[in-house]
C-alpha cells in the first residue's frame, strides 16, 4: 500500500471510528472511478464519512440535501433571462468533482432520475445543450433505510449507477465510548489532489488479471444468471463494475495482478444491491445473494 493510502485510510479511521473494512471499501470504490451509496439508520456517520471523503481527496464538492419539494432544476441548474436580454446558465451544484446527495431517496423518482446520466456519462443535458462534467465526477450519496418516513425507493437503474453500497452498522461498546469520550472533533485535511487521484485511478487499470480469475469472476456473474437464487441477475455492467472494484482492491493492497480473494473482498458491496429488489431494504440483512453465490462458485476449477 502507497503511503498516501496509508495516510488516507488512517485520517478516515480517525474519523468513523471502528469501521475500517467499510471505510477500506469506500475508498476502493472511489479509485474504481465507482459512484458509492452508504445506506443506514440516522445517526450512523454516513455525511460524516462522505465529507470526510470529499475532503480527504482533496476534490472540490457541493453537499445536496434531497428533499420531497425538490426540482430538477436545483440539482443540474437553470437558464435565465438576464438584462442582456438573453439566457445565461447558472449551474447548479451537480458541477462540481464529488457531489454529496445527502438523503438521496427523499428526493421524488424526478430529481433522482436527474441523476442518471451524470452518473454513467459524466455530463448532462440541459436546453438541448450536452454539458460536461469536471474531472473526476463522484456522487458519494447518504440513503435512510426504505422502512423510513418520506422516502422513495431508488429504481434498480438507478441502483445500478451505484458502483459498491455500503452499510457502518452500530459501533462496539468500546469504541462507542471512545466517541463519547472525544472532546473536540477531527478537523480533516486533503492528502492527495485531483491529478494523484486520477494517477492512482490508472494504475488500477493496469493491474493484471489472470485467466483464472477472470473466469472465477464469469462463474459468479452466470451462477447469479441461471442458478435462480436471486430476484435479479448481475449484468455485463455489474461483470465490469466486479472487475474495477476487485483491481482496485488488489492495487490497495500493493499488488499489481488480481486474486480471487480481491473479488470475494468486493463481491457483496458490488452485487448485491443488484441482486435483490430495490424494495428489499433490511439492515445488516444484505449479504445472504452474494453469500450463497460465493458458496456455490470454486474459486479453484
Amino acid at each position: 500500500m502507497t503511503q498516501p493510502l496509508r495516510e488516507i485510510l488512517h485520517t478516515l479511521n480517525q474519523v468513523i471510528l471502528g469501521k475500517q473494512e467499510e471505510i477500506q471499501l469506500a475508498v476502493c470504490c472511489l479509485l474504481a472511478k465507482g459512484h458509492l451509496l452508504i445506506e443506514d439508520l440516522p445517526g450512523m456517520g454516513k455525511t460524516t464519512l462522505a465529507h470526510a471523503l470529499a475532503t480527504v481527496m482533496g476534490l472540490d464538492y457541493q453537499r445536496v440535501q434531497f428533499t420531497s419539494d425538490m426540482l430538477p432544476a436545483d440539482l443540474l441548474g437553470v437558464s435565465v433571462f438576464e438584462q442582456q436580454r438573453e439566457f445565461v446558465f447558472h449551474p447548479g451544484p451537480i458541477f462540481t468533482q464529488v457531489l454529496l446527495a445527502d438523503e438521496i431517496n427523499r428526493g421524488s423518482p424526478r430529481t433522482q432520475s436527474a441523476l442518471l446520466e451524470a452518473m454513467a456519462e459524466r455530463q448532462v443535458s440541459i436546453d438541448r445543450e450536452t454539458r460536461a462534467l469536471p474531472e473526476p465526477f463522484f456522487v458519494i450519496a447518504t440513503q435512510n433505510p426504505q422502512d423510513q418516513a418520506g422516502t422513495y425507493p431508488l429504481p434498480e437503474s438507478q441502483l445500478d449507477r451505484f458502483l459498491m453500497r455500503i452499510e457502518l452498522g452500530y459501533p462496539d461498546q468500546a469504541t462507542e465510548k471512545q466517541m463519547l469520550l472525544q472532546t473536540q472533533q477531527l478537523k480533516v485535511t486533503p492528502k492527495l489532489d485531483s491529478q494523484h487521484l486520477q494517477l492512482m485511478q490508472q494504475q488500477v487499470t493496469q493491474v493484471r488479471v489472470a485467466d483464472a480469475a477472470l473466469d472465477y469472476l464469469l462463474g459468479l456473474v452466470h451462477e447469479s444468471r441461471y442458478a435462480g437464487l436471486t430476484p435479479h441477475a448481475l449484468s455485463p455492467r455489474a461483470s465490469q463494475a466486479l472487475l474495477s472494484a476487485a483491481r482496485a482492491w488488489a492495487y490497495m493492497a500493493g499488488r499489481d495482478y488480481l486474486l480471487p480473494d480481491d473479488i470475494q473482498a468486493v463481491f457483496a458491496p458490488v452485487a448485491e444491491h443488484r441482486l435483490r429488489n430495490a424494495t428489499s431494504s433490511v439492515i445488516g440483512q444484505r449479504q445472504s445473494f452474494s453469500r450463497a453465490l460465493l458458496e456455490r462458485v470454486d474459486p479453484v476449477q
